[in-house]
Protein backbone atom coordinates (compact mmCIF):
# COMPACT_ATOMS: atom_id res chain seq x y z
CA UNK A 1 0.00 0.00 0.00
CA UNK A 2 1.28 3.60 -0.78
CA UNK A 3 -1.50 5.57 0.56
CA UNK A 4 -3.55 5.75 3.31
CA UNK A 5 -6.96 4.76 2.49
CA UNK A 6 -8.97 7.39 4.22
CA UNK A 7 -8.04 9.83 6.50
CA UNK A 8 -10.14 12.43 9.01
CA UNK A 9 -8.75 15.89 9.27
CA UNK A 10 -10.67 17.59 11.79
CA UNK A 11 -9.70 21.23 12.69
CA UNK A 12 -12.08 24.53 12.87
CA UNK A 13 -8.90 26.12 10.83
CA UNK A 14 -9.65 27.43 7.08
CA UNK A 15 -5.98 28.35 6.31
CA UNK A 16 -4.79 25.06 8.55
CA UNK A 17 -6.92 23.16 6.54
CA UNK A 18 -6.03 24.29 2.99
CA UNK A 19 -2.54 24.03 3.96
CA UNK A 20 -2.83 20.34 4.75
CA UNK A 21 -5.48 20.06 2.03
CA UNK A 22 -2.58 20.83 0.21
CA UNK A 23 0.36 18.96 1.65
CA UNK A 24 -1.60 15.95 1.61
CA UNK A 25 -2.17 16.11 -2.41
CA UNK A 26 1.91 16.85 -2.58
CA UNK A 27 2.77 13.94 -0.48
CA UNK A 28 0.07 11.58 -2.21
CA UNK A 29 -0.90 11.09 1.92
CA UNK A 30 -4.47 9.52 0.97
CA UNK A 31 -6.55 8.30 -1.06
CA UNK A 32 -9.35 10.38 0.68
CA UNK A 33 -9.14 13.20 3.40
CA UNK A 34 -12.66 14.01 4.72
CA UNK A 35 -11.93 17.57 6.64
CA UNK A 36 -14.57 18.38 9.41
CA UNK A 37 -14.49 21.75 11.28
CA UNK A 38 -15.57 20.50 14.85
CA UNK A 39 -15.71 17.19 16.65
CA UNK A 40 -19.40 17.20 16.59
CA UNK A 41 -18.89 16.37 12.88
CA UNK A 42 -16.54 14.34 12.68
CA UNK A 43 -18.01 11.89 15.27
CA UNK A 44 -21.30 12.09 13.46
CA UNK A 45 -19.64 11.13 10.47
CA UNK A 46 -18.28 8.53 11.69
CA UNK A 47 -20.53 7.01 14.36
CA UNK A 48 -22.74 6.78 11.09
CA UNK A 49 -20.35 4.55 9.47
CA UNK A 50 -20.18 2.22 12.13
CA UNK A 51 -23.95 1.79 11.95
CA UNK A 52 -23.71 1.65 8.65
CA UNK A 53 -20.99 -0.50 8.12
CA UNK A 54 -19.15 2.04 5.74
CA UNK A 55 -15.52 1.74 5.74
CA UNK A 56 -13.68 3.52 8.91
CA UNK A 57 -11.07 6.10 8.62
CA UNK A 58 -7.25 4.81 8.50
CA UNK A 59 -6.05 8.20 10.14
CA UNK A 60 -7.60 10.67 12.33
CA UNK A 61 -5.10 13.85 12.64
CA UNK A 62 -7.60 15.83 15.16
CA UNK A 63 -6.50 19.39 16.51
CA UNK A 64 -7.74 19.79 20.63
CA UNK A 65 -9.19 23.09 20.41
CA UNK A 66 -12.41 23.48 18.46
CA UNK A 67 -16.74 24.47 19.20
CA UNK A 68 -19.01 22.33 19.70
CA UNK A 69 -17.41 19.38 20.60
CA UNK A 70 -13.23 19.62 21.34
CA UNK A 71 -10.46 16.76 20.28
CA UNK A 72 -10.60 15.49 23.69
CA UNK A 73 -14.54 15.01 23.36
CA UNK A 74 -14.40 13.67 19.76
CA UNK A 75 -11.13 11.32 21.45
CA UNK A 76 -13.51 10.46 24.12
CA UNK A 77 -16.65 9.62 21.91
CA UNK A 78 -14.54 7.12 19.83
CA UNK A 79 -13.22 5.51 22.49
CA UNK A 80 -16.81 4.75 23.59
CA UNK A 81 -17.55 2.49 20.90
CA UNK A 82 -16.55 -1.12 19.24
CA UNK A 83 -14.95 -1.25 15.74
CA UNK A 84 -12.95 -3.71 14.42
CA UNK A 85 -10.47 -1.67 11.81
CA UNK A 86 -7.22 -0.52 13.11
CA UNK A 87 -7.26 3.45 13.10
CA UNK A 88 -4.26 5.66 13.83
CA UNK A 89 -5.00 8.48 15.68
CA UNK A 90 -3.12 11.92 15.68
CA UNK A 91 -3.48 14.79 18.35
CA UNK A 92 -2.38 17.81 15.99
CA UNK A 93 -1.94 20.92 18.24
CA UNK A 94 -0.05 24.39 17.75
CA UNK A 95 0.08 23.41 22.00
CA UNK A 96 3.56 23.13 23.27
CA UNK A 97 1.54 22.43 26.97
CA UNK A 98 3.21 19.24 28.46
CA UNK A 99 0.39 18.65 30.50
CA UNK A 100 -1.86 18.32 27.07
CA UNK A 101 1.26 15.94 25.61
CA UNK A 102 0.83 14.12 28.86
CA UNK A 103 -3.08 13.80 28.51
CA UNK A 104 -3.17 12.95 24.58
CA UNK A 105 -0.38 9.36 25.70
CA UNK A 106 -3.52 8.55 28.20
CA UNK A 107 -5.60 7.91 25.30
CA UNK A 108 -4.13 4.31 24.31
CA UNK A 109 -5.61 4.64 20.97
CA UNK A 110 -3.65 7.50 20.16
CA UNK A 111 -0.87 7.01 17.94
CA UNK A 112 1.37 10.19 19.11
CA UNK A 113 0.77 13.99 19.72
CA UNK A 114 1.88 16.72 16.90
CA UNK A 115 2.89 19.69 17.25
CA UNK A 116 1.33 22.64 14.71
CA UNK A 117 1.96 23.51 11.66
CA UNK A 118 2.34 20.36 9.87
CA UNK A 119 5.04 20.96 7.17
CA UNK A 120 5.90 18.99 4.01
CA UNK A 121 8.82 17.33 6.28
CA UNK A 122 6.18 16.18 8.82
CA UNK A 123 3.92 14.60 6.76
CA UNK A 124 6.21 12.59 4.59
CA UNK A 125 7.25 11.38 7.81
CA UNK A 126 4.07 10.73 9.09
CA UNK A 127 3.07 8.93 6.37
CA UNK A 128 6.11 6.74 6.15
CA UNK A 129 6.06 5.34 9.91
CA UNK A 130 2.46 4.50 9.25
CA UNK A 131 3.18 2.84 5.96
CA UNK A 132 6.03 1.13 7.86
CA UNK A 133 4.17 -0.06 11.10
CA UNK A 134 6.07 1.99 12.74
CA UNK A 135 2.59 3.25 14.70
Amino acid sequence: MCKIGLTFIVDDDPLYNFGTKKIMEITSFTNQALFFSNGEEAWEDFHHRITTNRPLPDVILTDINMPLMNGWELLDKIGSVSYDHPIKIFVISSSINQEEMDKAKKYHYVSDYIVKPLTLDKVKKLKAKILEGQY
